[in-house]
């Protein structure tokens, strides 16, 4: 027998087991609550973020059936044919529940013929009819079917929500994963939750192997070709000191490892971001040490007050800017390269 995937396994089947999206979640259950509950919705956002699961539980609380829920993937299931199907039987009565709901997922893949048949379907809906279109990239949907429905953005799940449940989601499944490896799975997978509890699930290969099923922030770096913490602190003790030199040689070391150069960069993003709020929010000091390994943050408490005022943030920028030019980049290690000769340069700080 196959095994189920972590994602599917712990899809939540109530609003209560949502996370982070409790601006879209409050307000459906208030409507449930009150009994108004619209004919149409539309979910948009990144992709992981619970919009079918959110849809579903949404279904179930409007009083539909197993049966008189229809998922459609526009991506596969696109054309004028399959929209003509689906008003066709929209006109039946339910077969068990109170309504019948139609979830089409990905729905900004479908024709301009299909959008035209489906505009019809929302503008004089059966009272039973409930539709609720999902998809990854709003602006391709047309402004004639937004209109028609409520929208919804769904937004990326927060790193902090992801790694606490990498943490709970390996407990329950008999492992034990520390903090540091909890943290590069959600940094990993901008702020889906699918993608982390995929990496999680590939994770548990290596937690296998193990008599206590413990999995570390080392094993996790490997694995996911993560460049080590010591080399990540190396390129910014390069900043800290200004020594283009060192900052090069921290690079170097990452390409000769054959390391993910986007992550590298990421990582560094994380680290000196992280070194700015300890400076200027001090308050949120505990709350950023539990995201982090212990020699990591030490190494942090003990760097973020070298640089002077202004340093540190005008450093944030220079790196997100290079972050944004990693994907153009003909050499994945040219933009850090760039912003590492410009922080380090005296006229740029």
């Amino acid at each position: 027998m196959s095994k189920v995937a972590l994602y599917r396994k712990y899809r939540p089947q109530k609003f209560e087991e949502v996370s982070g999206q409790n601006h879209i979640v409050d307000i459906l259950k208030n409507a449930v609550k009150l009994g108004r509950i619209s004919h149409a919705y539309l979910f948009s956002g990144p992709r992981g973020t619970g919009k079918t699961s959110v849809a579903r539980i949404l279904a179930k609380e409007a009083g539909c059936s197993d049966v008189d829920l229809m998922e459609i993937d526009a991506a596969s299931s696109r054309g004028i044919d399959e929209i003509r199907t689906l008003r066709e039987g929209v006109r039946f009565s339910p077969l068990r529940g109170e309504v019948k709901v139609y979830i089409i997922d990905e729905v900004h893949m479908l024709t301009k013929e299909a959008f035209n048949a489906l505009l019809k379907t929302l503008e004089e809906p059966p009272k039973h009819a409930i539709f609720i279109l999902a998809t990854t990239e709003e602006d391709k949907v047309p402004g004639t079917i937004v209109s028609r429905c409520q929208h919804f953005s769904f937004r990326k799940i927060p790193y902090n929500i992801l790694a606490e449940a990498m943490i709970s989601g390996a407990r329950k499944e008999g492992f034990e994963i520390d903090k540091d490896a909890a943290g590069l799975i959600a940094l990993f997978a901008e702020g889906s939750f699918r993608d982390a509890l995929g990496m999680l699930d590939q994770l548990f290969s290596l937690g296998d192997g193990n008599e206590n099923k413990k999995i570390t922030g080392e094993e996790a770096r490997k694995f996911l070709s993560v460049p080590s913490s010591q080399t990540v602190e190396k390129f910014i003790s390069s900043i800290v000191k200004k020594d283009a030199k060192a900052g090069i040689g921290a690079i170097e070391e990452a390409i000769g490892n054959n390391l993910n150069m986007k992550m590298f960069l990421k990582l560094i993003l994380r680290n000196v971001r992280a070194m700015l709020l300890l400076r200027i929010v001090p308050e949120m000091k505990d709350e950023i040490k539990e995201t982090f390994a212990a020699d990591e943050f030490e190494f942090l408490e003990k760097n973020k007050d070298i640089p002077k005022d202004g340093e540190l943030e005008r450093t944030l920028k220079i790196l997100l800017d290079s972050y944004d030019s990693q994907n153009r980049s003909y050499l994945p290690q040219i933009p850090l390269e760039l912003a590492l000769l410009k922080i380090t340069s005296q006229k740029s700080l």
